[in-house]
């Protein structure tokens, strides 16, 4: 059963965030935790509260191996736009676009017969 936790409306960029998500997708939580803590970026905070929020479902939910939960999926998705705009030469006007996300997080077991092997042997 995949715990998932969601920041919605989140006012960064997807384009932002979705390297940082690739960074983390497949890897165990605690290490996608220490992976995000040393990212220098704005996104790296958001997501990081996510998949802390994912992992405090988990536990909620008396998730069995909360150790060896794994960032099985981690979507970046566009949310709605500000629209503005900037006055520019000649009377003319360019539209900005503020764009914000929707960061969704999904942790899970690993499908292994014995974790602490499968875990031993990832690292």
């Amino acid at each position: 059963m995949p715990y998932t936790a969601t920041h919605k409306y989140a006012r960064i960029s997807p384009r932002k965030v979705r390297h940082l998500a690739d960074l983390v997708r497949g890897k165990f939580a605690d290490e996608a935790l220490d992976i995000l803590r040393f990212q220098p970026h704005r996104g790296a905070r958001m997501l990081e509260k996510v998949i802390k929020s994912a992992l405090g479902n988990a536990e909620h939910q008396q998730a069995p191996g909360v150790d060896d939960l794994v960032v099985v999926d981690a979507r970046i998705d566009g949310g709605p736009m500000f629209k503005r705009y900037q006055p520019r030469a000649r009377g003319m006007a360019y539209e900005i676009k503020k764009r914000m996300s929707h960061i969704k997080v999904s942790l899970d077991t690993v499908v292994a017969p014995n974790s602490d092997v499968a875990r031993s042997e990832a690292e």
